[in-house]
C-alpha cells in the first residue's frame, strides 16, 4: 500500500479540505492521476502532481494514497 506520513484522521481532513485549496474535488484528482505518467512508486506520483500541478507535499499525498485505496477497494468487491 502507499506509504502515508500522517494519519488518517490527517489524511481525512486534507481531503475535505481538497476542493477549496487546489481548486478541484478529489474525483478530478483521481482522473489527473489516471490520465498521467504510470509512475509504480507513491512517492513519484506524490512528486509528479507536485511539480506539473503545483500543488503542496500534503495535498498530493493525500490525492495519491485516496486513490489507492479507492482502486485497492474496487479490486476488493
Amino acid at each position: 500500500m502507499s506509504s502515508l506520513h500522517h494519519s488518517e484522521e490527517t489524511h481525512a481532513n486534507l481531503v475535505a479540505r481538497l476542493p477549496q485549496a487546489t481548486g478541484k474535488p478529489i474525483d478530478e484528482w483521481f482522473q489527473v492521476v489516471q490520465d498521467g505518467p504510470s509512475l509504480t512508486r507513491f512517492e513519484e506520483r506524490v512528486h509528479w502532481l507536485q511539480d506539473e500541478h503545483e500543488i503542496p507535499h500534503s495535498y498530493a499525498t493525500a490525492v495519491v494514497h485516496e486513490y489507492d485505496k479507492v482502486r485497492a477497494a474496487r479490486r476488493v468487491q
